[in-house]
This record gives C-alpha cells, sequence and structure tokens, in this order.
C-alpha cells in the first residue's frame, strides 16, 4: 500500500506543500524503516510494509536477467544497485526496485559515506524500474515523472498481474516515450522480457531465467553461424 501523507496531513492534492525537511524527517524516522519514500515536488509517498512474494518473485527474476544479459556481453560492464536510495538534495528522492548502470563512474561505497547514491556527487542511474503489484498507476505516473525530472535514460514498469513490461526511454523534450528494445541492453526485445514474465505463471523465478538465458544462448549461436 502506498500512504500519501499530503492526504494524512489533509493537504489538497493541487496544491503541494510539504518541504524537504518533511521528507528527512520519515526518512530519519524508525517508524517508517520498513517503508520506501520518494519525494517530488512538494509531494512524498511512503510504501508501507514489507515486500510480498510477488514484488520479491518478479524482483529477483529481473536481476537474474540482468545478470545473464551481463554474462553474455562481458564487453559491457554492469552494476545493479536495485532499492538503493537516490537523493538529489532539496528536490528529489527515490529508492526504484531496479537500478543499473552501465560503463564507467559507478557508485562504490567508501567507508563513512553515507550508504546511498548522492546526485551529483555520483552520476544519474542509466536505467531504473519499479516492480508494479499494487501500485500500476502511480509507477506511470508519478513516479515516471519523477524519474524523467532525474534525467534517467531509461525507465521500466514491470506490470505484475498483467505479464507486461512498460519500457520507456528519455526523449530530448525531457519527457519518456514507449520502447520496444532497450537501450541500456542494447539489442535487448522487450517483448522477450514479457515471454519471460509468462513463465511464472507456470514456473519459478529461476526457471524462468534459465529459459531467457537459453534464448539468449540461441540467439548468439544463430548469429555466429
Amino acid at each position: 500500500m502506498t500512504l500519501s501523507l499530503e492526504a494524512a496531513l489533509n493537504v489538497p492534492r493541487s496544491r503541494p506543500a510539504l518541504r524537504w525537511e518533511d521528507y528527512l524527517a520519515v526518512r530519519d524516522d524508525p517508524a517508517y524503516g520498513d517503508c520506501k519514500v520518494a519525494f517530488y515536488q512538494g509531494w512524498l509517498w511512503v510504501e508501507m510494509g514489507k515486500e510480498g512474494i510477488n514484488h520479491a518473485s518478479f524482483s529477483d527474476l529481473l536481476t537474474m536477467l540482468f545478470g545473464f544479459w551481463a554474462f553474455l556481453h562481458p564487453e559491457e560492464i554492469y552494476a545493479s544497485l536495485g532499492r538503493c536510495l537516490i537523493e538529489q538534495a532539496n528536490t528529489h528522492a527515490c529508492a526504484p526496485d531496479l537500478v543499473v548502470y552501465k560503463g564507467q563512474n559507478i557508485p562504490q561505497w567508501q567507508t563513512g559515506e553515507p550508504r546511498k547514491i548522492e546526485i551529483p556527487r555520483h552520476r544519474i542511474p542509466d536505467l531504473v524500474g519499479e516492480i508494479a503489484d499494487t501500485s500500476l498507476s502511480q509507477d506511470l505516473d508519478e513516479q515516471k515523472h519523477l524519474y524523467a525530472s532525474l534525467g534517467i535514460p531509461e525507465y521500466w514498469v514491470i506490470d505484475v498481474k498483467g505479464l507486461r513490461v512498460f519500457a520507456f526511454t528519455l526523449q530530448e523534450s525531457g519527457e519518456y516515450q514507449r520502447c520496444t528494445e532497450s537501450q541500456v541492453f542494447t539489442g535487448l526485445s522487450i517483448e522477450l522480457i514479457e515471454q519471460t514474465l509468462e513463465k511464472m505463471t507456470s514456473s519459478t523465478n529461476t526457471a524462468a531465467a534459465t529459459w531467457f538465458m537459453q534464448q539468449l544462448q540461441a540467439s548468439v549461436q544463430n548469429a555466429a553461424s
């Protein structure tokens, strides 16, 4: 469940009223220790409760798919930092379910530093995504605008119930546009991801990931022959 603190505080939704200090108070409150918090343009969202079975299963599946893709493309450098807190002081805060970096200058934690991605000290991720079990409308609206305003090049929403992937790439206009092929995982078809999600109706996430790996290997072999 996602709680809008504006509603809880009886603030009209047409008038964003919360400040960065309000976000920090929630972030640092032990009562919200198990919650996922996002802040943007005066709005503060708190995703309540612990991760459910469906959410965890699909989240782990996507991480496995990223790993298998990286295994078959050793010429590229990838890092998965899913659920890591991302902050741009005074304006943005989020903790996407999926966070992928590609290439150089990937954030590395050092002793004594905050355990989060701090923009602009760290560069923005190349791809973020949300596992939408109960939050599809928000992930396709508020969260989408938040990530676009940060300038994140690619955004995925995994529709758990519909077994769909809404994939977007950032345009020069600053808005996201649907895409059928990933730019971060160059050449990866979104349709193949959706076919892998369908395997979840009759098998485990590890079995679905194995099927995905087999499709990638077959594609590589066909290209080489």
